[in-house]
């Protein structure tokens, strides 16, 4: 078992949970990395929650940040390798450190005395162990606030059933609607299948989007769709499967915020931002299939 400072037994990973990062295959990747012998597979992440910052944002979507804002909590590192990735020092280049789950549970507990709506784990699919450990531990202690599981959607069926009853909002991208696309600008290998299955039993477990009188979210699914220059998103199929297979009430949120960072200056397709024409078609389809619930961002 894998010992943390004393703060309360529910701090413990338990038998199993140390099982499963001694040879994890929690991730669509199922690496089998020997996470507890250090930091290692495709996310490079060990047995510890590994953190790059927490506090109070503002910057999400209006039902997630609400008017107190939002206790967000960035998880470094991830399971795709996305060229263009925003926010790459974090989880392209391992900018954090590890904490034990007590101090972990602690950040939880210290953002809702602070009055945030949620505690938003950012880029969470390869610390689900840590997380639902960390969860439990800082709820025998007080922990009241949903949880926001705020994904790229590269995610298993495995590690999202293992979290049921954990999560309250799925925060979650889908990236891409062709694999090819996928391979290429993310190192995502058979992305769609998986994405697509993800969404489903994330809508299983929550359901649409609730919120209360002050329009903050208590329960439900966001499904966030960043448009790519060039097509590359290929978002009209994207928008069909939301339509044909979840539910016409989705609440949507279609970005236009997309500019070439990290690797992608370096890509001809990726190297400029997404034009008003390019994000008024998708902003169009959308309310064609009568997916009118959710967000469009005024075009900059």
């Amino acid at each position: 078992m894998i010992k943390a400072e004393r703060f309360h037994e529910s701090c413990l990973y338990n038998d199993q949970e140390t099982a499963l990062l001694k040879e994890c295959r929690a991730c669509p990747w199922e690496c089998g990395a020997d996470r507890i012998a250090a930091p290692s597979g495709i996310c490079r992440t060990g047995a510890l929650p590994m953190v790059s910052s927490y506090n109070i944002h503002l910057g999400e979507e209006p039902p997630i940040s609400g008017y107190k804002g939002s206790g967000t909590i960035f998880l470094t590192n991830c399971n795709l390798k996305c060229q263009y990735c925003q926010n790459y020092p974090i989880s392209q280049m391992g900018h954090g450190q590890e904490y034990s789950l007590t101090r972990f549970a602690n950040m939880m507990l210290e953002l809702q005395k602070k009055g945030a709506h949620n505690i938003n784990f950012v880029t969470p699919s390869h610390q689900v162990v840590q997380i639902k450990r960390g969860v439990l531990c800082a709820r025998e202690q007080g922990l009241a606030i949903p949880i926001v599981y705020n994904s790229s959607g590269y995610d298993s069926l495995w590690q999202l059933k293992y979290l049921e009853g954990i999560v309250d909002i799925f925060l979650v991208d889908m990236r891409y609607g062709r694999d090819d696309e996928a391979l290429k600008y993310s190192g995502a290998r058979n992305y769609v299948a998986v994405n697509r299955q993800a969404l489903l039993e994330m809508y299983r477990q929550v359901g649409d989007l609730v919120m209360d009188q002050y329009d903050v979210a208590t329960r439900g699914i966001i499904i966030r769709h960043l448009v790519l220059p060039n097509g590359i998103s290929h978002s009209k199929g994207i928008l069909e499967f939301i339509h044909d297979k979840l539910s016409s009430n989705t609440y949507i949120s279609l970005m236009s915020q997309y500019f070439p960072a990290y690797e992608a200056v370096n890509c001809p397709e990726l190297s400029r931002r997404v034009t008003r024409k390019e994000y008024r078609e998708v902003v169009n389809y959308m309310e064609e299939l009568g997916l009118d619930q959710g967000w469009t961002q005024c075009y900059e």
